[in-house]
């Protein structure tokens, strides 16, 4: 364990670099010699090797999950079913550190990885102070875009810290008198778009109706997820039905999420003009994730050269927002070895159709949107997925917005998918099905067409 100057000394080389980097004196220089970055070509990402999240979060008074005995796995985990609860405690949610005046319960459960081998997670249970009466009260359960590999970022420690970059959003929510839930659908080794997800949001859900203490035993659950954690929130909505029939879901609203992997991937790994080059960022983090759950198949030491695999090696450790710097604006097919593409390997390419959405129709109401020119997520990634739903009989409400930008089209579907799932919650009808796909005739070409 570093010291408090051993830390700040740690923190202050990499944090001077950046200003450096940023101030102009440093961008066509490339980075110096012993860094663990080369120099990049002018037309990429030139910022120098960036200060980790989880070092600084270790700062905190609060221990990190991996320095925080509660988080273990017991010695018996073979014992324990999908959605036991292992053990819980009280404490303290904070929106941008400041202490929130609501019960926030934290509870570690058993569930499984994508491979069906136990494992151990942690969820928060949030209930407002506001009485309900006359039914159970409703539950939201909310997946955060997690995006980060490493256990310091998840939900369940930043939102004790106040550092949870989605906190502000469940107010709304909370002002009505709904519990929320915000389990790590990542798990404690941070994967990242595969049906795992989907089994550690339903067992979060299990978990919170099996505490009595909770009251929440009957409680309707309605999904919310954007980007990220609309991934966690479609993969548990197709399970419910044949892993988790036990959960009252009564829907599910997410937005920005992708839909089919190996588009996702083909788009994302190659060089892209403008603001769509930012979507390079997301395939150094989908192998980073994948490499745990499937490391042969992704298997950087036969894919990548010397300089990609100390890229990936750097980003495995990181929360969303550093990987984003490191790995915007810099393809990951820069870094192949010669002769070698994902596309080639055929075990990548099964592992990618396998976790795509669209292997199980959801069995309960789904409201979706996407942006139309979304430059993480392009809709050609989307789309396949949503007719798929469709065509299948899917209780399905879709939408394209006529907006640019990934975050943007966050904020502008969000109020909507309040408004969908509280109506839901409240026993009010989910509303007709539709398909507004649309796109506007003469616009430029959008992203991934």
């Amino acid at each position: 364990m570093f010291g408090i100057s051993r830390r700040f000394k740690w923190v202050a080389v990499p944090l001077t670099a950046l200003c450096l980097s940023v101030s102009g004196l440093s961008v066509s220089a490339g980075v110096a010699a012993g860094d663990p970055f080369p120099t990049f070509p002018p037309d990429q990402n030139q910022l120098p090797q960036l200060p980790a999240e989880p070092p600084l979060y270790d700062m905190l008074p609060i221990p990190v999950p991996d320095e925080d005995p509660w988080y273990n796995d017991p010695t018996d985990l073979t014992s324990f079913e999908p959605g036991q609860v292992i053990r819980t405690r009280t404490v303290q949610t904070r929106v941008l550190g400041i202490p929130f005046p609501v019960d926030t319960e934290q509870l570690l459960f058993r569930s499984n990885d994508v491979h069906d081998n136990p494992i151990v997670t942690a969820t928060l249970v949030i209930t407002p102070g506001i009485p309900w009466t006359g039914s159970p009260r409703p539950v939201v359960s909310f997946q955060e875009a997690i995006d980060s590999t490493d256990s310091a970022c998840n939900p369940s420690y930043t939102l004790q810290t106040g550092i949870m970059k989605e906190s502000l959003l469940v107010q709304y929510w909370l002002l009505q008198g709904f519990a929320i839930n915000v389990p790590d659908f990542d798990g404690k080794f941070n994967t990242f778009n595969t049906f795992d997800e989907g089994k550690m949001v339903l067992d979060s859900l299990r978990a919170i109706k099996s505490d009595a203490a909770l009251g929440l035993t009957n409680s309707g659950i309605a999904l919310y997820g954007y980007s990220g954690g609309g991934s966690g929130s479609m993969r548990a909505a197709e399970l419910r039905e044949t892993y988790a029939p036990d959960v009252r879901l009564l829907g599910t609203a997410v937005g920005g999420t992708p839909g089919d992997l190996q588009l996702q991937a083909r788009y994302a790994t190659m060089q892209q003009p403008g603001l769509t080059g930012i979507s390079n960022f997301t395939m150094w983090l989908g192998f980073a994730g994948l490499s745990r759950e499937f490391p042969e198949a992704f298997d950087a030491t036969k894919l990548l050269t010397e300089e990609g695999q100390s890229i990936l090696r750097d980003v495995q450790s990181r929360c969303v927002y550093t990987i984003a710097l490191t790995g915007m604006y810099r393809p990951i097919s820069d870094y192949y070895q010669q002769g070698k593409t994902l596309e080639a390997i055929p075990e990548v390419m099964q592992v990618l159709r396998e976790q795509s959405l669209g292997q199980h129709i959801p069995d309960s109401p789904i409201f979706w949107w996407h942006g139309m020119w979304d430059e993480l997520i392009p809709p050609s990634v989307v789309l396949p997925v949503v007719d798929e739903y469709w065509n299948r009989g899917a209780d399905l409400r879709f939408y394209t917005m006529p907006l640019p930008e990934h975050i943007t089209n966050a904020v502008v579907g969000w109020p909507p998918a309040v408004a969908w799932t509280s109506a839901i919650l409240r026993g009010l009808p989910p509303g007709p099905r539709f398909k507004a796909d649309f796109q506007i005739p003469g616009s430029p070409a959008l992203p991934g067409s």
